[in-house]
């Protein structure tokens, strides 16, 4: 099957892909790892991971691509 329109990180952007319920969650776990284990988890380290701007795109709609917003929403949500 062939797409019309070039896909793109933006292509059907849409708010509560995920419910605030999970979102919530996933972060909470984020939290925790990281200060469990010195800012990494299983999947690497905290500083370099793409697992907080992906639940914002899923739950929030907005897409984080700017260096700058990331590390920002990451300082929000893991106190490394």
């Amino acid at each position: 099957m062939k797409m019309k329109n070039k896909l793109t990180c933006k292509t059907g952007l849409k708010k509560n892909i995920i419910k605030k319920e999970v979102f919530d969650r996933e972060i909470a776990l984020c939290q925790m790892l990281s200060k469990e284990n010195k800012g990494k988890c299983g999947w690497g380290k905290c500083r370099d991971c793409g697992v907080i701007p992906l639940l914002y795109k899923l739950y929030k709609g907005k897409l984080l691509e700017k260096p700058a917003e990331i590390k920002k929403a990451k300082s929000k949500i893991i106190k490394t």
